[in-house]
């Protein structure tokens, strides 16, 4: 078993000692001894994985977030809903391939799921901008979320954008100012929201489509006002401390619940979300369907109340 052309150097040893496995695995057929070899390196491999990924720090979880193989969301489209029908275009400028949005079957409840998609392969990620949306992607988001109201159904973002696409035709279109219309909007939304971040949750870009009942992030993503890198441009004026930036944002899932900004991490297998798609999915699907079954016994306008409290109780921390 060769070692991946895309590894991580954390992962290095992992998969050193997986492809040590496998060519012991070949020849152990016939061999007590070697079966028992084979039984203590799978015991070390799983140990291995446990400490690798229970240690990582901030900047290899920023690595994490956005590995080449991490599933996108639409890969959790796929595996998690049912009868998805993608809507496209905002009716007023064009359509976003950043964003992937339109009704879908959760179990049967019928939801409509919002995504920020980065694509796979150079062709589909230069469609989607590298996850990078335009105004027209978060006027089609908010199109969507309004019918979504309208017809009484939860609205379920998946967050997964390194920010928004800083172009200047993007800024000619109100980038800045569909942001904040965006926030607007999903804080008034008589309906079930839950965010949740999947990968990487940068900026504003992600923020747009992140104001919701519950907030939740994957166990290996962040979340944060700027990226490690721009953070240290700003500061350090040089890119070369983005590990320090990304220790000082405290941008990974136990920080920022142990800040209160989200309500739930989201565990991955063992290895990462990366590693094993199908179980991740499971796990998000299963945090889905919970939540929402608890949100769905709140009134909707105790729900808009809630929510407005919710992102009000940001960031204080001391009152006289």
């Amino acid at each position: 078993m060769p070692i991946p052309e895309f590894c991580l150097s954390f992962e290095r040893p992992i998969y050193e000692l997986e492809s040590q496995i496998s060519e012991l695995n070949e020849k152990a057929a016939n061999s007590p001894e070697m079966k028992e070899t084979l039984t203590r390196l799978r015991r070390e491999l799983i140990e291995l994985k446990k400490n690798v990924y229970a240690n990582l720090t901030p900047w290899e979880t920023v690595e994490t977030s956005r590995h080449q193989d991490r599933p996108l969301a639409g890969d959790y489209i796929n595996l998690c809903f049912d009868e998805f029908v993608e809507l496209h275009g905002d009716r007023f400028f064009g359509d976003d391939h950043a964003i992937k949005t339109g009704w879908a079957k959760l179990d049967g409840q019928k939801v409509m799921v919002i995504g920020q998609h980065k694509g796979r392969g150079i062709a589909e990620k230069n469609a989607c901008s590298f996850g990078c949306p335009h105004p027209e992607g978060y006027r089609k988001a908010m199109r969507n979320m309004k019918m979504a109201a309208k017809f009484h159904m939860p609205i379920i973002c998946f967050i997964d954008t390194p920010g928004a696409w800083p172009g200047i035709d993007a800024e000619e279109r109100g980038q800045a100012w569909v942001i904040a219309e965006s926030m607007f909007l999903m804080s008034q939304l008589a309906t079930p929201i839950i965010c949740v971040v999947i990968g990487e949750g940068g900026s504003g870009g992600a923020l747009a489509i992140g104001v919701g009942d519950r907030i939740a992030m994957l166990e290996n993503s962040y979340y944060s006002v700027i990226s490690p890198e721009g953070c240290a441009g700003i500061l350090w004026k040089s890119g070369e401390f983005k590990q320090e930036a990304a220790q000082a944002l405290k941008m990974t899932a136990k920080d920022l619940m142990r800040l209160k900004v989200i309500d739930a991490v989201i565990p991955e297998p063992l290895g990462g979300a990366h590693r094993d798609a199908p179980v991740m999915a499971s796990n998000l699907k299963l945090y889905l369907k919970n939540t929402l079954r608890e949100l769905q016994r709140i009134k909707p306008d105790v729900l808009v109340e809630q929510r407005y409290a919710k992102f009000r109780a940001y960031g204080v921390f001391i009152e006289s």
